[in-house]
């Protein structure tokens, strides 16, 4: 009687919590779409709502503690109509990015599409059009993957349990709500989005990290003050689009149901921010970040990075076999700032030259060093000297026996490269501002 109790309660175990937790296993669509998402490496992030009409970032509700009842005013005007979803689309793909994550719904609670489980959403405003749906059309339109934000947690609604939570405590929110009814609403909405849209590429998801604690440490799944109900999100996700790829920017390592894993404005492994704490994984990986120090509109904040800074990120980022979101926020209207423009040209013009060592790469035998950084595709192998420290570059440990062809990506012209005891010296060129990434392409082999 008793080998039997234990026996069942071994097999509830196993087939409760724990088994849940473990068995999740990408579907044959997941897994093409993670070698998709893999190759693509660069990628257009876009912040925008009526939280961009303050022009005081996305956290304008929260920072400013406007109660709800306040920040519902500015549905009422909010009317982008300079918005042009093939303009926004156009200037993605010529920049050379393969895909957009567009914020459906940020922290705020404004829903950009026309849904039937919030009434506080774009079809209420003057401009009366669904944004998802016309960034939708014209992704598939130009072939340019579709990723969707959606924020787990709400500055708005009552049946969020704001009051366990770490921000939105100023917005005026006195009555406590049933967390299952919101759980249930957030089903509704992601089943709208992955119904009423075509094929989209992921879910982005962002706000897990409001119902744990501030610490930086590589967290459990468990560490949290709410049922998130996430294995029940995930597999509706992947039951209603299984090629639909899945991020969660909790700060953490990723939960089963992931299929990749984000490191907020910084490259896998470097946690200069102080966000990016958890150690990579070996999903897929993507940095995203601003290209000022904002990720919605703000009027103030002119810090923009140079075409140089740019490089560097994309390629530290593909040094590490991970992709680039990078971030716009554009203005209330719907126009997207010149200096945006600007920058996203400079990079695909570069990339136009340089896309070989980044597209369709993995990260190099050696991780990111302080000189710069490697990537590798079939028989190459690809030198990014970002800040070599002379006119000279030595690998240690180089695994390949043979340099078959040394050469400057951009001018076909020679290199002088010495291998010999598993130590390769290299000739490299200083980065300038026009050129801040002279790459180099080893043609190596094995024989």
């Amino acid at each position: 009687m008793k080998k039997s109790l234990l026996a069942l309660a071994f097999l509830f175990l196993m087939t409760g919590t724990h088994a849940q937790t473990n068995s999740y296993q990408p579907s044959p669509q997941n897994t093409a779409a993670r070698k998709w998402f893999t190759d693509a490496k660069y990628g257009l992030f876009i912040h925008w709502g009526p939280f961009s009409i303050p022009g005081s970032g996305e956290w304008v509700m929260n920072n400013r503690n406007i109660t709800v009842k306040n920040y519902t005013r500015l549905e009422r005007f909010f009317n982008p109509v300079d918005f042009n979803a093939a303009n926004w689309v156009s200037l993605a793909r010529q920049g050379g990015m393969k895909y957009i994550t567009l914020i459906t719904r940020h922290h705020d609670g404004f829903s950009m599409w026309d849904t039937r489980y919030s009434d506080f959403n774009i079809m209420q405003t003057p401009y009366k059009k669904d944004i998802v749906k016309q960034m939708a059309d014209e992704c598939h339109k130009q072939g340019v993957k579709l990723f969707l934000y959606y924020s787990l947690l709400d500055w708005r609604r009552d049946d969020y349990q704001y009051w366990t939570g770490r921000t939105g405590k100023g917005t005026g929110r006195t009555e406590r709500g049933n967390w299952n009814d919101y759980i249930t609403f957030m089903k509704n909405q992601l089943t709208e989005l992955l119904t009423n849209y075509g094929t989209i590429g992921g879910i982005w998801f962002d706000g897990y990290w409001d119902q744990m604690d501030e610490e930086g440490k590589d967290r459990k799944d468990n560490d949290t003050r709410v049922d998130w109900h996430i294995r029940e999100i995930y597999d509706l996700i992947h039951r209603l689009q299984p090629q639909c790829l899945i991020g969660n920017n909790h700060h953490m390592s990723p939960l089963p149901g992931e299929d990749f894993q984000m490191f907020e404005q910084d490259v896998p492994g470097e946690n200069t921010s102080g966000l990016s704490f958890q150690k990579i994984s070996g999903l897929p990986l993507e940095t995203c970040a601003t290209i000022n120090n904002s990720w919605g509109f703000n009027l103030t904040d002119t810090t923009y990075k140079t075409p140089a800074q740019l490089v560097n990120l994309l390629v530290r980022s593909a040094g590490n076999g991970g992709n680039l979101l990078l971030n716009i926020g554009p203005m209330p209207n719907g126009e997207i700032q010149q200096e945006f423009q600007d920058r996203i040209n400079w990079m695909g013009a570069w990339l136009k030259t340089y896309g070989e060592s980044i597209y369709q790469t993995k990260g190099g035998f050696l991780r990111p060093q302080k000189w710069g950084c490697l990537t590798q595709a079939s028989g190459k192998v690809y030198v990014h000297p970002l800040n070599p420290e002379g006119n000279s570059l030595t690998l240690e440990s180089f695994p390949y026996k043979q340099i078959k062809k040394a050469y400057l990506l951009k001018t076909k012209q020679p290199v002088k490269a010495e291998l010999k005891n598993k130590k390769l010296l290299l000739t490299v060129q200083q980065p300038t501002a026009e050129d801040p990434d002279q790459v180099i392409v080893l043609e190596v082999g094995n024989k």
